[in-house]
């Protein structure tokens, strides 16, 4: 069961799409790319796909990686602009 009733819980909302397809690995390379090489059981990170319609939420608890999907079935998520890399 995932506890996520932390006052001190910080979310960190990776910009740029990310294949769907990613699971614990994948994603973990990813936040690699932006010189996160811990997960820290502090943050919540969340991706989405180019349309939007998708979101991964990846998170440590300290025994372990969840990876919770969100597939939409109408619309798209409210999601920041990438910047220039």
């Amino acid at each position: 069961m995932i506890n996520l009733s932390s006052s001190a819980l910080k979310i960190r909302v990776i910009l740029p799409p990310v294949d769907m397809r990613k699971s614990f690995d994948g994603l973990t390379g990813v936040l690699r790319e932006f010189s996160i090489a811990n997960l820290n059981a502090q943050f919540l990170y969340a991706f989405s796909n180019k349309r939007h319609n998708r979101v991964k939420l990846l998170y440590f608890d300290r025994t372990g990686i969840y990876v919770v999907a969100k597939k939409l079935e109408e619309g798209t998520s409210s999601w920041p602009p990438a910047g220039k890399r």
